[in-house]
């Protein structure tokens, strides 16, 4: 009787019209974004052990290494001076970056289980979740490059002018964007952060090696000075070298009578005309891996049930 009775109910009436909707979600896209984005707003305001240890971890860090390179940026009257100076910006590139990249990871991967259940539900799309994970990195990035910034510039002793000062924070705060963005990228593609902290760390090992500091580009072996132009750190190390030094026109006390700017391009490669397109180099480099985490949020579930 209820099997009849279901059936019969099952008939639509004479007339009636199927239940159609205009669109996937309830929401439109940007009002899914606006959403998400406030969501990922009050998860990261109530993340204290990544949030506000991260800012600490950088202050103490900035401590640590304006007192160690306590005014080195002032001094370049030596070829060993400014491979000091040179030092301090390839140490915190690297600790600071690689650092970033393997806070970020658990959080995303914490995150990721949260949105495939809201996914599943209907409440929102892939692609307003990811761009919000992306966004809400922002802010916290430049505040933690802007506390690092003006703590090593003025210990460090770098030339206070304001197009050298700015254009200090803003490869720092590109280049700690990018290292975040790769960071999440690395749990995108990969099941679970564990698996995304071992492939992260084989790509660290290769940056730090092509970085253009341990071995500078023209005396890299021609086969292999294609991977110096895709690694993001020897961009960052060109960019900060050049934008402090690149201009500097005095003679070097044991240069063969190089000036600074002459001796950076012989050695190095460097040239201060360049200091442009590896500004957009660098920004291009943050916008790939952000991008590649958006698509890889959208493109792979790892959700085992």
């Amino acid at each position: 009787r209820n099997k009849a009775l279901i059936e019969d109910l099952s008939k639509p009436a004479p007339g009636a019209k199927e239940l159609y909707f205009a669109t996937q979600y309830s929401q439109s896209f940007l009002t899914q974004c606006t959403a998400c984005l406030w969501k990922q707003h009050w998860s990261y305001w109530r993340n204290p052990p990544y949030t506000a240890v991260r800012f600490l971890f950088t202050t103490v860090i900035a401590l640590m290494f304006g007192t160690v390179f306590w005014d080195l940026g002032s001094k370049t009257k030596t070829i060993q001076d400014l491979s000091n100076a040179m030092g301090s910006m390839y140490a915190a590139v690297l600790f600071l970056g690689i650092q970033n990249a393997s806070s970020v990871q658990p959080v995303v991967a914490v995150e990721r289980t949260v949105f495939y259940r809201e996914r599943a539900a209907g409440m929102y799309s892939a692609m307003p979740y990811a761009i919000a994970q992306v966004l809400i990195e922002i802010p916290y990035i430049f505040v933690q490059a802007s506390v690092y910034g003006l703590i090593v510039y003025a210990m460090i002793g770098f030339e206070w002018t304001v197009v050298k000062f700015f254009w200090y924070l803003f490869f720092m705060f590109f280049t700690l964007l990018y290292f975040t963005f790769y960071g999440m990228m690395a749990v995108a593609v990969t099941p679970n952060h564990y698996i995304a902290a071992i492939v992260s760390a084989a790509f660290y090992g290769i940056w730090n090696l092509f970085s253009g500091f341990i071995i500078p580009r023209p005396s890299m072996p021609i086969w292999w000075r294609w991977y110096y132009w895709i690694c993001p750190v020897s961009w960052t190390l060109y960019g900060l070298v050049v934008s402090q030094f690149g201009d500097i026109t005095h003679m070097l006390e044991d240069g063969n009578n190089e000036t600074v700017e002459q001796y950076l391009r012989n050695f190095f490669d460097f040239r201060h005309d360049y200091l442009g397109l590896v500004a957009a180099v660098i920004v291009s480099f943050a916008v790939l891996f952000g991008a590649i985490f958006t698509v890889s949020i959208k493109m792979f579930n790892f959700q085992r049930r």
